[in-house]
């Protein structure tokens, strides 16, 4: 019963993430910033509404304040949150999450760190150089060999930084 409720939290969250998404991304489009990634998580008795976000030239301070500002007071305003949350804007940092399809093309040649939901290959976890895209899906350079992961199979992917 407990696991039931885990996993009922966990699809209304899904939901509610999209449905931010759709609504926070144009917002933050108009102003030449990108959504790259959010996420609702509940720790404790606290909830946290996280926009991490990255435009030309990287974001500053000043650019995560402003956004905050700007996408607290649309949330506010609207019916979508309701239950109290605190809201954290961020830029992705050098290890960013890669979510679209256009970022993995955009990333091609950078190390990266996939995870699978389930094994390929017998394996789940893929370290190596970012190939790109093709046909749904990625390509990923492993000691040289090159898998074909399909989009839909992978529950996260990361840049590596290279420091």
């Amino acid at each position: 019963m407990l696991l039931l409720r885990v996993f009922e939290r966990k699809r209304v969250s899904m939901k509610l993430v999209e449905r931010l998404e759709a609504i926070i991304e144009p917002i933050l489009a108009r102003e030449n910033y990108e959504l790259v990634d959010i996420e609702f998580v509940r720790a404790g008795r606290h909830s946290y509404l996280r926009l991490f976000v990255d435009k030309d030239g990287g974001v500053t301070l000043d650019d995560c304040e402003h956004i905050s500002c700007t996408v607290g007071a649309y949330l506010d305003e609207s019916d979508l949150m309701t239950e109290a949350y605190h809201l954290e804007v961020s830029s992705p940092g050098l290890d960013r999450v890669i979510k679209k399809e256009k970022d993995f093309r955009r990333f091609a040649g950078r190390k990266a760190s996939i995870t699978t939901f389930y094994p390929i290959e017998d394996r789940r976890k893929f370290n190596g150089m970012l190939k790109g895209l093709k046909e749904g899906k990625v390509l990923i350079e492993v000691e040289d060999v090159v898998y074909a992961i399909p989009l839909e199979d992978i529950s996260k992917t990361r840049l590596v930084a290279d420091i």
